[in-house]
């Protein structure tokens, strides 16, 4: 996609320049802009991905994603102006530990994402919104938001992210205290993650699984 926009981008240059058609360089400036808005997305992910494997901080990363909402605004294109703002809010909540700065933006990008149809970008805003709920101890609010991420994702045939929701469904169980539902929830997310071989999602489950055995009071 990227490849077909910049080779339109020369070609559009090319009228311009040869073809005398001043107009077309304000199509070539939108493609280079998708473009440029699809690339500071994709490398904002990656610092994302790096910072979870070694705990070590891109300090471009936010401005990555910050770049992408603006040139996504700018071109109206509302899907990805919802996932740029996704990661905004999600590296405010798991890089910076800031709920309150995070959550205007994931509730932004639920907007958006709904708006436009996107039921996995959707479900990613709020199941982050579940995890505000649960910092700030509104369980019941935190179970409706993650619920709902987990129904979004079942709809999608998203199996991977099935997973993810019924783990952190499992999490929430075992934080209200209820061992025998998270333990359910777990095996679920077991057989989900096994299903689709998300080997990384199935070490935080064993993660999971040993807290809650660790933390057994029998």
């Amino acid at each position: 996609m990227g490849d077909d926009r910049l080779h339109r981008a020369k070609e559009l240059y090319e009228t311009a320049v040869f073809g005398g058609d001043a107009a077309a360089l304000t199509a070539a400036q939108t493609d280079l802009d998708g473009v440029e808005a699809d690339l500071a997305l994709a490398r904002g992910r990656i610092a994302h991905a790096r910072f979870l494997a070694d705990q070590q901080e891109d300090p471009a990363e936010l401005g990555q994603f910050e770049r992408a909402v603006e040139l996504y605004r700018r071109l109206g294109d509302t899907r990805g102006e919802a996932e740029a703002l996704f990661w905004v809010g999600t590296y405010h909540q798991v890089i910076r530990g800031d709920g309150t700065t995070a959550v205007p933006s994931l509730q932004r990008s639920y907007d958006l994402a709904r708006e436009a149809g996107d039921d996995i970008t959707r479900s990613y805003a709020v199941r982050h919104l579940g995890f505000a709920a649960m910092e700030a101890g509104d369980r019941d609010l935190a179970r409706q938001r993650l619920t709902e991420s987990l129904e979004l994702r079942r709809a999608a045939g998203f199996r991977a992210g099935v997973a993810a929701a019924l783990l952190a469904l499992a999490e929430l169980a075992a934080e209200s205290g209820d061992r025998e539902g998270a333990g359910t929830l777990l095996a679920e997310a077991t057989a989900e993650a096994e299903a689709c071989g998300a080997s990384g999602i199935l070490r935080w489950i064993e993660a999971a699984r040993q807290e809650l055995a660790e933390n057994d009071p029998r």
